[in-house]
């Protein structure tokens, strides 16, 4: 699949040193989030399954199900979920996320396996002149993160977060232009995503790579278009899960995170995001990008 990177914007270079200043430098956060990021095209055929053909699929009105501000992560607007189409890792193998059910079995990170809660859908489609960047799906090619991961392309919302480093990074903050980028549908394109819950905040395995489950926060699993059946399974259930593990990415959440690792803001520390990024590009190198 192809993809262009836009040369006049800048590059994400500043929030790959956060972890590693003082807390002194809090202020500089808020402009961190103002970068701008690459942006990449591609002809929808190219994404085959991942894309629904036109209308909302009846999952969700033009603006998406619930509109901004549904919630499958960490923080931010817009989805945080998989892309339609993802292959998710279950005890028989890997399977479409658009085709698991709720008792399906699946594998996490350390091996074992836990069954799934409820899946949540959620459908946007093009209002306006641009797309909603923060539902428009980063694509993370086949083999960015190292020598075989993701296994294959993976798409996931800008603010899902990925497991590396012993930490969740957002995927918006791995952004690179090239390896990992976003890729805009065109027009007639809705983009479906789907949110995978386990009891537990926990981290599976989707193309490979390791990524975060649905983080149920108070009543956030509301903002899917199927939030009714939930409701029926549940009742009016409302919970704060506990974080698999602390998140980076979005503002005053990486202060937040460097407290959680038990580390003191006054001095400098190890930096996860950087190292990561660092890995990246190292491997968007090797791969020639």
């Amino acid at each position: 699949m192809s993809s262009a990177e836009d040369p006049k914007l800048p590059r994400d270079v500043a929030r790959r040193h956060f972890l590693g200043v003082t807390a002194a430098a809090g202020a500089r956060l808020a402009a961190m989030a103002a970068m701008a990021t690459a942006i990449s095209t591609s002809p929808a055929k190219a994404m085959g399954r991942r894309w629904g053909r036109g209308g909302s699929g009846g999952h969700g009105g033009s603006g998406g199900s619930g509109g901004p501000g549904g919630r499958g992560g960490h923080g931010g607007s817009g989805a945080n979920c998989f892309l339609r189409g993802t292959a998710i890792l279950t005890d028989g193998g890997e399977r479409p996320v658009e085709d698991l059910s709720i008792g399906d079995r699946i594998a996490l990170a350390d091996g074992s396996t836990r069954a799934v809660k409820w899946i949540g859908r959620q459908s946007f489609k093009k209002s306006g002149a641009r797309w909603q960047k923060d539902v428009v799906p980063i694509r993370v090619c086949r083999h960015a993160l190292d020598g075989h991961t993701p296994h294959s392309d993976l798409y996931l919302s800008p603010g899902h977060a990925l497991f590396l480093n012993g930490v969740l990074i957002q995927v918006k903050e791995l952004v690179n232009g090239t390896t990992i980028a976003p890729v805009i549908p065109v027009d007639d394109i809705s983009i479906e995503y789907y949110a995978v819950m386990l009891d537990t905040h926990e981290v599976i395995l989707a193309e490979g790579a390791a990524a975060e489950t649905f983080y149920l926060k108070d009543s956030n699993h509301e903002n899917f278009a199927n939030f009714a059946e939930y409701k029926r399974l549940y009742g009016e259930e409302s919970t704060v899960m506990a974080s698999y593990a602390p998140v980076l990415g979005g503002g005053w959440m990486h202060l937040k995170a460097l407290l959680l690792l038990g580390v003191s803001p006054l001095v400098p520390m190890r930096d996860p995001l950087g190292d990561a990024c660092e890995k990246i590009n190292a491997q968007a190198k090797e791969l020639s990008f």
